[in-house]
C-alpha cells in the first residue's frame, strides 16, 4: 500500500482563531488527528466526521502517550495510506518536538509537511498588552526554554547580556524552575527591578497575568497560585502593559460559552466581544430510513400550494433528496414557500429561491394563527400544505392546520441521532469550572447532553448560566430540574446570542 503523508501543524497558543488556514485545511483532509493536551477543542470540529482522534496528552508534565508512543503511531498510520495531522499547541518547531518527530518520518521515508503555527512566544505577551519589541524600548528578543537543568553553576544566561535592558526575555514552560530563573539573571548582572510579567493560559479566557519585578515575581506567581502552563516575561516592555492592555478589557472577557449544535456564524459575535466558544454538538442528523413518503411528496410537489420549511436543516435534507431525485426549481412553479427564521430563509436561496413568507415569529403554533388568518378563507380542503420535517419534531402545526380542514402532508425529512463522541473532555471543562454559560437550542439538544453526563457532572452544570432559545427548550431544561436564566423574546439564534450580551453584561 502507497504510504499516506503526515502534516505537522501549530494549533497555535489556544484562541481557536489563531490556527493558520493552512493549518485549518490541513485538519479538514485528515484521516487521523493526532492532538495534544493544550490545543484548543473548537479545532476538532472542524474535522471529517469520520476521522480518527487519538489523544496524545502532553499536559502539564503528565503525557498520555510517549514521545516514542507518537512516533510510532504517526508511521503507522501513514504506511497504513492515512491523511494524518500531528495537532501540537503554538509552533511545532518552538520547544515542540516537531524536529524529532519530522526525523523519524524522514527515516522512515514518509512524505510530510510543516505548518508553522503562532507561537505562544509572541502571541501571549501580546494578548497580555505586552509586544516583545517596541521601538523605544526593546530592540531584540530572546526565547529559552525554562524546563533545563538550571542546577549547574556556570553562567547559563552570559549569551543573553542580561544587563542589557534593550532586550525583552522570554522563558517557556517556567513555572517549575521559576524561582531558580530569576535568581540567576539578578546573580549575573540584571538589575532587580527590571520588570517582568507572568502570563498563565495566554489567548484563553483564564488567561492569569501577575506583574511585578525580577526579584519578586517568583513569589507573586506563587501566591496567585499560577501553574502550567505559563510563560515569564522579563523587560521594560513589560511597563507598558497598562496602556495596551486589550484584550481582558473586552465585555465578555472570561466567558467560555458551550454551543450544543453545529456552529454558525450568528454565535461569533459572542467570540468577537471576548468570549470563547466550546462546540460540542449533542445532536447529528441523517436522512430517514424510509424515504417513501417524503420520495411521493417530491413527485407529486405541483399538489402544493405551500411548502413550509422549519428550519435550515429541513431545507438541505428536502433539497438533496429533490435534486437526486431529477427534480428542479422549476418544478416549483406556483408553489409558495413559507420559512421559519432568517437562517432558514438563507439557506433556501443557496438554493436559488427566495421564501415568499418568513413570519414575525419563529414556532409552530404563530405560524399556524399566521396561516389561519391570512391563508385559510373559504375553501381550506382545497389548500395543500408540505411540511418537511424531523423524526421528532412536534407535529402541532401539520394538526393545526388538519383540524382547519387543510390537507398536510409532514414526512419525515431526516432523523436526529446522538453523536458518538463522548464526552470526557467536555465533563472535565465542567468538573473544572471552565464553562459560564451552556446553550441549548431544542430540547433534544439538552436531553443529549443530559444522558452522556454523569451524575457528579450533572450537578455541576446547575451552576451554570443556562440559556434557551425558547419556551419549549426551557420546558424541557426545567422539567430535569434545571434554572433557565436567558431565554429570548424570539426563538433565533441570533436573539439568543444578544439576549446572552445583554445578561453578562447586566451581571
Amino acid at each position: 500500500m502507497k504510504n499516506g503523508k503526515v502534516y505537522l501543524v501549530g494549533a497555535g497558543p489556544g484562541d481557536a482563531g489563531l490556527i493558520t488556514v493552512k493549518g485549518l485545511r490541513a485538519i479538514q483532509k485528515a484521516d487521523c488527528i493526532v492532538y495534544d493536551f493544550h490545543i484548543n477543542p473548537r479545532l476538532l470540529t472542524y474535522a471529517r466526521e469520520d476521522a480518527e482522534f487519538i489523544y496524545a496528552g502532553k499536559r502539564g508534565g503528565h503525557h498520555e502517550m510517549t514521545q516514542d508512543d507518537i512516533n510510532r503511531v504517526l508511521v503507522e498510520k501513514a504506511k497504513k495510506g492515512k491523511v494524518v495531522c500531528r495537532l501540537k499547541g503554538g509552533d511545532p518547531f518552538v520547544f515542540g518536538r516537531g524536529g524529532e518527530e519530522a526525523e523519524v518520518l524522514a527515516n522512515e521515508g514518509i512524505i510530510f509537511e510543516i505548518i508553522p503555527g503562532i507561537s505562544s512566544v509572541i502571541a501571549v505577551p501580546a494578548y497580555a498588552g505586552i509586544p516583545v519589541t517596541h521601538r523605544r524600548v526593546a530592540s531584540a528578543f530572546t526565547v529559552i526554554t525554562g524546563n533545563e537543568d538550571l542546577s549547574k553553576k556556570e553562567r547559563i544566561f552570559t549569551h543573553l547580556r542580561a544587563s542589557n535592558s534593550d532586550e525583552t526575555m522570554i522563558f517557556l514552560m517556567c513555572v517549575k524552575n521559576l524561582e531558580t530563573i530569576t535568581d540567576k539573571m539578578i546573580n549575573e548582572g540584571l538589575n532587580s527591578k527590571t520588570p517582568s510579567a507572568i502570563i498563565r493560559w495566554g489567548t484563553r479566557p483564564e488567561q492569569k497575568v501577575v506583574t511585578g519585578t525580577i526579584s519578586e515575581i517568583a513569589k507573586l506567581a506563587k501566591d496567585h497560585k499560577i501553574s502550567p502552563p505559563a510563560i515569564l516575561v522579563i523587560g521594560e516592555v513589560v511597563s507598558l502593559r497598562e496602556k495596551l492592555n486589550w484584550y481582558e478589557r473586552k465585555p465578555l472577557y472570561g466567558q467560555r460559552i458551550l454551543i450544543t449544535r453545529q456552529l454558525t456564524d450568528d454565535y461569533l459575535k459572542l467570540e468577537e466581544l471576548g468570549a470563547e466558544l466550546f462546540v460540542f454538538p449533542t445532536i447529528n442528523f441523517s436522512p430517514p430510513d424510509d424515504f417513501t413518503e417524503l420520495d411521493n411528496s417530491i413527485k407529486n410537489i405541483e399538489s402544493y400550494n405551500y411548502i413550509v420549511f422549519p428550519s435550515p436543516r429541513a431545507v438541505n435534507f428536502f433539497f438533496k433528496r429533490f435534486i437526486l431525485l431529477g427534480r428542479d426549481v422549476r418544478d416549483l412553479k406556483g408553489v409558495l414557500i413559507c420559512v421559519l427564521g432568517q437562517e432558514t430563509a438563507h439557506t433556501l436561496k443557496n438554493y436559488g429561491i427566495n421564501a415568499d413568507i418568513i413570519p414575525d415569529k419563529f414556532n409552530a403554533e404563530a405560524v399556524a394563527e399566521l396561516f389561519k388568518k391570512q391563508v385559510i378563507h373559504e375553501s381550506p380542503s382545497s389548500i395543500r400544505i408540505l411540511y418537511p420535517r424531523s423524526d421528532i419534531a412536534l407535529k402541532s402545526f401539520a394538526k393545526a392546520m388538519q383540524n382547519a380542514g387543510v390537507v398536510v402532508d409532514a414526512p419525515e425529512t431526516y432523523r436526529t441521532v446522538k453523536p458518538s463522541e463522548h464526552a470526557k473532555r467536555l465533563s472535565r471543562s465542567l468538573m473544572e469550572g471552565k464553562i459560564t454559560v451552556a446553550t441549548f437550542t431544542s430540547p433534544s439538544s439538552f436531553n443529549n447532553l443530559f444522558e452522556m453526563l454523569k451524575d457528579e457532572v450533572k450537578n455541576v452544570l446547575k451552576d451554570l448560566t443556562i440559556a434557551a432559545i425558547g419556551k419549549t427548550t426551557a420546558k424541557a431544561i426545567e422539567e430535569k430540574g434545571y434554572k433557565v436564566s436567558i431565554i429570548p423574546d424570539r426563538s433565533t439564534i441570533k436573539d439568543m446570542v444578544e439576549a446572552i450580551i445583554i445578561w453578562i453584561k447586566q451581571k
